[in-house]
């Protein structure tokens, strides 16, 4: 088991501490319902040192990039990141990840901490374009300062314009005393803030810093639970849930980082998809009775057929009711749609909704 370079803090503070994609993380601190509202009303630190980075670099750099991920890294400027998938050839995703531009002719790729070693393995086996591949990913780690609070919080650790930096975009500046971080303006829980990539050695001097800094905006330390619950209010897919190797990026709703502008992995059979139709589609959806959805329930219409399964779900601490997302056919994916979620031989109703689940 692998621990980050600041697994003894989080053990220091009472962590609830659980095996996760190979590393020792922190589940829990005090609750998952607290860290959630922390985060949606002030600012809360996740350490999430354990997903992977890659450089590539080189004049191909771009060029393989086009070649294996959906998105078009072609509009990044240098400061830009962009959310984008890797379709594999049968239809489905390797991975989710976010692209950064860090220079004219390289870029930083931050994959899914379980699977560091197969998107490495995947973009190895098709660079074909002599292309400089780093992964730096034991090196380094990764904060995400998160909430409505974390500009005003942090800002005094940085001679930059934090409020300055607009949603998925970046700077490489200094921070808590430490030159050279990369400050982004992204996040996995729709409540704001920044993710700071530093060395790990640098980690524990930034770590102590912000909280000095956030002492008196009730800045707290937050676990991968709560992680799940923001990420699920806001609709975000979870890799390994809501996509997969065996889930189209289409069929995900992820049509919009899906560019038929240019060649990549399997886009011309992606391509024929979207000139097809998908015939099952990921919907969100809101319980209708007091009952939580869970990870592969079934998913039935009014006669008991199954229509789908499960892929995410949750009671919702913003809203305190059950929400999920679910894959269904595409003739009960519209919204106001009725569905049923059998629970334990029970099938409760539910509500096809539009995302986010939670509205600002």
């Amino acid at each position: 088991m692998k621990n980050t370079a600041l697994t003894h803090i989080h053990e220091s503070l009472g962590a609830k501490m659980l095996p996760f994609a190979g590393y020792n993380m922190p589940i829990l601190y005090e609750g998952v319902n607290a860290e959630h509202e922390t985060v949606r009303n002030a600012v809360g630190v996740f350490d999430v040192s354990h997903m992977g980075e890659f450089l590539l670099s080189g004049p191909n750099a771009l060029a393989l990039i086009q070649k294996v991920t959906s998105n078009d890294a072609s509009v990044l400027t240098v400061g830009r990141a962009q959310y984008s998938c890797l379709p594999n050839s049968d239809g489905g995703v390797v991975d989710d990840l976010i692209i950064y531009k860090m220079k004219e002719e390289q870029y930083l790729l931050v994959v899914n901490a379980s699977n560091i070693e197969k998107d490495w393995n995947w973009i190895s086996a098709l660079n074909d374009l002599d292309v400089d591949m780093k992964n730096i990913s034991e090196d380094y780690s990764l904060l995400a300062i998160q909430g409505p609070k974390a500009v005003e919080a942090m800002q005094a650790l940085s001679s930059i314009d934090l409020a300055a930096i607009k949603y998925y975009h970046f700077e490489v500046a200094d921070f808590a005393g430490i030159d050279n971080v990369i400050i982004s303006a992204t996040g996995y829980t729709g409540s704001g803030g920044f993710e700071i990539y530093c060395k790990n050695t640098e980690v524990e001097q930034i770590w102590n810093k912000v909280f000095e800094a956030g002492a008196a905006y009730g800045i707290k330390p937050i676990g991968l639970a709560a992680r799940d619950t923001l990420r699920l209010e806001m609709g975000f897919c979870l890799y390994g849930n809501d996509i997969s190797d065996t889930t189209s990026p289409l069929e995900a709703g992820l049509g919009w980082i899906t560019k038929f502008t240019k060649e990549f992995t399997n886009s011309e059979n992606l391509k024929k998809q979207k000139e097809e139709g998908v015939i099952r589609k990921l919907v969100a959806f809101e319980m209708q009775e007091r009952a939580v959805p869970r990870h592969d329930y079934e998913i039935v219409d009014g006669t008991g057929a199954v229509i789908g399964i499960v892929t995410s779900g949750t009671m919702s601490p913003s809203m305190n009711k059950g929400i999920g997302l679910g894959y269904v056919t595409v003739a009960n994916s519209a919204v106001d749609n009725d569905i049923y979620i059998r629970i334990r031989k029970n099938d409760v109703p539910a509500k096809v909704v539009k995302l986010p689940f939670y509205k600002k």
